[in-house]
């Protein structure tokens, strides 16, 4: 098949390094990267006109997947693709350098620019006081219309981060151990319920795949790029999304605000100790391996032990900031 200019789509996955695995695997997907050849994380940046950041993280992907394996110092090598017929046939492929479309990836949409640091900006100062959000201002800070910002509230308070008061004004509520003990307790009950409904439903293949991911990022942890978002959303999110029971989602649904601040560890505010970062990832490799031995109810349990450990986490979370001092807001955010 001869290349294509056409990003491959990609359902709820924007962000540059969604993009550049979705078009690797593609390419790999339809032969035109071969079983043998090898790729390095330069090479994908400067043929997608991206950073070496996101082009190492959709390498690491695929790795994942089984579909290309990590040489030593070499970069990678291609290991499944549409070259397996030319094998079957007794013809061997060469390890020699792939060859990439040099098809640039679109810079993320202006919204997306803006989104990850106004959201650090309020988990910050949510944990001290509600803040308001002035829609002006935003707009104005980052060059956007008021379009974009309400695009981008919008976004927010679909995952709770943000409401609106009696006068039409966006705040940021407050954060609370009271608030957050309540939507942990909502989820002890509720996701291991979910769980023991979704497992008949996981194929092996994405237990395999989600234990591989929480595995990689416990070697040298805490390592470079470390994205807690792909872990809790592998086994919060996605697992238990094949949970038949719609009601019991749509009621967990609420609870996502809880993710926001796990993406922001080292934020001298957010942050806490990374010792029990690194004990929530075991908490996690525990719960896939019950899985995979098909031990579903000591999964389920397992499940509720790890919810219940992380609401203790999160507790020495309001212990550290109860020691500091509010840092300044930025002209666009006000103590509500």
């Amino acid at each position: 098949m001869g290349p294509t200019n056409a990003e491959p789509a990609i359902a709820g996955k924007n962000s540059i390094q969604d993009r550049a695995y979705a078009r690797l695997k593609a390419m790999i997907d339809e032969g035109r990267l071969l079983a043998g050849e090898r790729l390095l994380e330069a090479q994908v940046a400067k043929a997608f006109g991206i950073s070496r950041s996101p082009a190492r993280h959709a390498l690491r992907l695929l790795s994942e997947e089984r579909l290309i394996r990590e040489l030593a110092g070499r970069g990678y090598e291609v290991v499944r693709s549409a070259a397996a017929t030319a094998q079957a046939e007794g013809i061997e492929p060469q390890s020699r350098r792939a060859v990439l479309d040099a098809v640039k990836i679109a810079a993320m949409p202006q919204w997306e620019r803006m989104y990850g640091q106004l959201e650090q900006e309020l988990c910050a100062g949510m944990i001290f006081s509600s803040v308001r959000i002035v829609e002006e201002r935003v707009a104005e800070h980052y060059g956007v219309s008021r379009t974009v910002v309400r695009d981008v509230l919008a976004r927010m308070h679909s995952v709770g981060l943000v409401t609106k008061d009696s006068l039409g004004r966006w705040i940021a509520p407050q954060v609370t151990p009271a608030k957050t003990h309540h939507l942990y307790e909502l989820r002890w009950l509720l996701e291991p319920q979910a769980l023991r409904q979704a497992a008949p439903h996981v194929p092996t293949a994405y237990l395999e795949r989600g234990r591989a991911t929480v595995s990689n990022a416990l070697k040298g942890f805490p390592q470079e790029g470390f994205d807690t978002d792909v872990v809790e959303n592998d086994l919060h999110v996605t697992l238990l999304g094949h949970c038949p029971n719609e009601e019991i989602l749509h009621s967990l649904a609420r609870t996502r605000v809880l993710f926001v601040p796990t993406r922001y560890l080292l934020d001298p505010v957010l942050h806490i100790p990374l010792s029990l970062i690194e004990d929530a990832l075991y908490e996690h490799i525990a719960i896939y391996d019950l899985l995979l031995d098909r031990r579903v109810d000591d999964a389920a349990q397992a499940l509720f032990n790890h919810l219940k450990n992380a609401d203790d986490r999160w507790l020495k979370r309001f212990e550290t900031t109860a020691k500091k001092r509010q840092p300044a807001l930025p002209p666009y955010l006000l103590v509500s």
